[in-house]
Parts: structure tokens; C-alpha cells; sequence
């Protein structure tokens, strides 16, 4: 379990197995079965065997069944179960799902009570089941162990009922963190003539410039990137959100009830809209009268492009790494830190699932011991990190990983990390930015008009 130093109140009742009176129902209570029901999607079963097991160690009397479920279906299949009463205890949520999922969940409360076995005596050695009461995690806590962007998302305002004041209290915790970093082909760039992954995005231009070849009919047979269009980039909603970020952007007013990407920020030059400007840049890749022109809408898939050798650059997730691997065996890659604007401020996107605990669980306290077992104790979470290969979200864990070949440049994006809140309606607030981007394409109307209306109708999930 967590250090001492964790547990600033607790109550220890030692309840001896043969006990006595009504002791008996004290041990009872500390040693009964209980069965924890997590849902999640992404992971196997066996990326939580070394951290369940180590935790039943601690309690027997728990066991863990995780059911696994394909990313398409996962929604639908958990509203359903939680409308029916049958749902799990735990289950996961993405970074950018928590407060449309608020009210199927209940935070962490202040302390938890859960049973121990402890085998006592110095001579007859006997089995003795005790109660301990524990402060969870604290908001300083969560603050000063994991990485900034997860106490953005995870701790919302709640409202125990109307007769009590609104307070801010966790929702969840994270297990691992995502970000985007740059996928580049090394025979490709040594073909070229560059030795080394572009740092900023002035060199980044000049790398696709010098990548991207036409045939003598025009048509693009090699992308320096797949990037610039909406439907056919994969994740082309966060790119596209990671550059105006990056560029400066509000995306939206600090009381999270006004959308300002479309806006001058408060620390902006006047008549300078960087997320405009951001948007110009991204799709400046897919223009055919600008000088970096590599993608168009007839391109494949970005990965896809990728994976084949047609394009030299792509922008993924850690989770696109074994997809890759088992796709295009032979590919020569490597990973390195996404670009950032050279003299600015340093900005990445994170992109990453919490555990939460439904609402209706009866075995809360449990569930978020459980939770902060895997999420918060450095030990059990680099066990799961390793069977996962998945970058971390504690502080103590990054420098493990800044040398692993796979992993490094994820882990060392990670503190930069940033997000931003979607609303009640994430598929229509991702929509609106890829329509942001066809509209600028097309240039149907002034970029003006398309990124005030691409902000109205995120506005719109508020």
C-alpha cells in the first residue's frame, strides 16, 4: 500500500480470527469476499496481472476481473450497462470524457476504510484481520506527483446536493500518458541528405520540402508528411489543436464557459488571431500554391502512408507503435520530440484514459483504493508501464524511460503536456476543427468567418 507518510489518519481494530464477542463482526467485515468489476479498453488482461497480483497479496479476500472492450464499442456498451445498474465498479474515461461522464461518477472521497490481514505474535504466530481508515490522495498531492495537464482534467467542481456548496474534488486518475510525437523514416531522410529529426517547425518545412517528390504530371508519389487535411490525418483534430497551442491560443476563457481559439488572447498582439494563423500553417501542407505542398485529400490514410514508405514523416501516439511494428516489420523509424515554434513557448498534447468509479459502485472505497494503487504508487505503476509500454504520468517515472528507445520521446514531452476542455459533446467539438480545416481548403468564406463559426459550434457543447 502507500507509505506512512500517506496515512494521516487510522483507525486499527485488531479483530483476531478466533476473536472474541462481537469483535467477530469487525472481522468479518474485514475479510469479506469482494469482487471488483473494471471495464477498459487498449489493454489486455495481462497488463494488470503483476499489479493485481501484488495487491491481493495485500487483500485476499479481492479479486479483480477486467474485461476488455474494442474502442468502437466501448461507449455504447458502458452507457448501457450503467442505464441497466450493470455496470463496473471502475472503468476508464478519457482525458478529454470527464465532465461529460461527471455524473456517472463519484470523486474520491476524503478517506477510505478498507480490511488488511496481518499474521502477529512472536511465538504463536496468528492471522488477524484489521480495518484501516486512510486519507486518499490530495489535491497538493495529485499537483506535485503527476504531470500538470492531469490536474486539469481530472479535478472538476462537484456538488454533493443543493443544500451544500460547489467544491473541487478528483474524478479520476491516469495510469499512463499519452503525446504526439514525430514518426520519421530514417532511409528516407538519409536518402535525402538529413541526418536528424527537425527540433523546430522552420526546419521541419525545409525537411518536407526536401522529401516530397512529384511525378511530371504533378501527382505527389513521396509526402514529407502526411498533414494538412481533415479526414485521411490520423488524430488531424489534435494536431491541429497541438499547433495552436503551441502558436499561443486560448482555446478557451478560463471559468470554461466561453470558447476563445477564435479570439486575440489576453496577452496577444491586437488583430493577431494565432489560432488562425496555426490553422493557415497546418493546412498549408495540403495548398498547392504554397512551397511545402506534400498531402491532398487523395492520399491514403496518414499511418497508412507511413507504414507503406510513401510518406516520411508521421505524427502518432505511443499507441501507434506496436500497430506499426506488426504492419511494417522491415520499416527503418524513429521517434523524436513533435516540433515546436523555435524561441516559443514549448507546448505538447496529451491524449490519455483516467479510472473513475461509477456512481452506483457499493464497493467505492475499494475501487479507489484499488485505483490508487495502480495510478499513484510508483512501485505497482511501473510494473503496469512496462507490460504496457506506455509513457508515464507520475514525475518519479519519466527519467526511467528517457533512454528507452521506444518510449523517450513521449516520456520527455510529458511535463509540456496540455489539453483542453471539449465540452459535453467531444465527436461534435473535434468535427467542428476538422470542418475548420475543409473550410480554409476550400475557401469558401473569409478564414475569419470559418474560425469564429468553427468556435460557435464548439461553443455550442459547452
Amino acid at each position: 500500500m502507500f507509505s506512512n507518510s500517506k496515512i494521516t489518519a487510522l483507525v486499527l481494530i485488531a479483530l483476531v480470527l478466533t476473536g472474541f464477542g462481537c469483535g467477530n463482526d469487525e472481522a468479518e467485515i474485514a475479510s469479506a469476499p469482494i469482487q471488483l468489476n473494471v471495464w477498459g479498453v487498449f489493454d489486455d488482461e495481462d497488463n494488470y496481472d503483476d499489479v493485481v497480483s501484488s495487491y491481493r497479496t495485500l487483500h485476499p479476500n479481492v479479486s479483480i476481473e477486467y474485461r476488455e472492450f474494442r474502442f468502437d464499442e466501448y461507449e455504447e456498451e458502458l452507457i448501457r450497462a450503467l442505464a441497466e445498474g450493470e455496470g463496473p465498479d471502475v472503468f476508464l474515461v478519457h482525458n478529454t470524457w470527464v465532465e461529460q461522464y461527471k455524473s456517472l461518477m463519484q470523486p474520491m472521497p476524503k478517506t477510505i476504510t478498507i480490511g488488511y490481514q496481518e499474521v502477529r505474535g512472536r511465538v504463536k504466530k496468528e492471522v488477524v484481520n484489521i480495518l484501516r481508515t486512510e486519507n486518499t490522495l490530495s489535491e497538493r498531492s495529485l499537483k506535485s506527483d503527476f504531470v500538470d495537464v492531469v490536474a486539469q482534467d481530472v479535478i472538476r467542481s462537484y456538488q454533493a446536493n443543493e443544500d451544500t456548496a460547489p467544491e473541487d474534488r478528483i474524478f479520476g486518475l491516469p495510469m499512463a500518458l499519452d503525446t504526439i510525437a514525430l514518426y520519421w523514416n530514417k532511409d528516407l531522410f538519409n536518402a535525402a541528405g538529413i541526418a536528424e529529426a527537425p527540433d523546430t517547425w522552420d526546419e521541419f518545412q525545409e525537411a518536407v520540402i526536401a522529401l516530397t517528390k512529384v511525378d511530371k504530371d504533378g501527382n505527389i508519389v513521396q509526402s514529407g508528411v502526411g498533414m494538412g487535411t481533415s479526414e485521411n490525418v490520423e488524430r488531424a483534430s489534435d494536431l491541429l489543436a497541438l499547433l495552436m497551442l503551441q502558436n499561443g491560443t486560448e482555446m478557451i476563457s478560463s471559468n470554461g464557459r466561453d470558447v476563445t481559439f477564435d479570439k486575440v488572447p489576453s496577452a496577444g498582439v491586437k488583430g493577431v488571431l494565432p489560432g488562425l494563423d496555426a490553422t493557415r500553417f497546418y493546412t498549408d501542407f495540403a495548398n498547392p500554391t504554397k512551397e511545402v505542398y506534400t498531402w491532398n485529400a487523395d492520399q491514403p490514410n496518414s499511418f497508412d502512408a507511413f507504414a507503406n514508405g510513401t510518406s516520411a514523416m508521421f505524427f502518432g501516439y505511443a499507441y501507434n507503435l506496436p500497430l506499426l511494428r506488426t504492419t511494417a516489420p522491415k520499416i527503418n523509424f524513429a521517434i523524436s520530440q513533435v516540433p515546436q515554434i523555435d524561441g516559443g513557448r514549448q507546448a505538447n498534447f496529451a491524449n490519455y484514459f483516467v479510472m473513475v468509479v461509477s456512481k452506483d459502485s457499493k464497493k467505492s472505497d475499494w475501487a479507489w483504493d484499488f485505483i490508487q494503487y495502480i495510478s499513484a504508487d510508483e512501485e505497482q505503476n511501473a510494473k503496469y508501464l512496462d507490460s504496457a509500454d506506455k509513457p508515464p504520468a507520475l514525475r518519479s517515472l519519466i527519467s526511467t524511460q528517457l533512454e528507452d528507445e521506444d518510449l523517450s520521446a513521449f516520456a520527455s514531452e510529458v511535463l509540456t503536456a496540455r489539453s483542453w476542455y471539449h465540452g459535453n459533446d467531444i465527436v461534435a467539438a473535434e468535427e467542428a476543427l476538422l470542418e475548420l480545416v475543409d473550410t480554409i481548403l476550400a475557401g469558401s468564406i473569409e478564414p475569419v468567418d470559418a474560425i469564429e463559426l468553427s468556435a460557435q459550434k464548439v461553443e455550442q457543447t459547452l
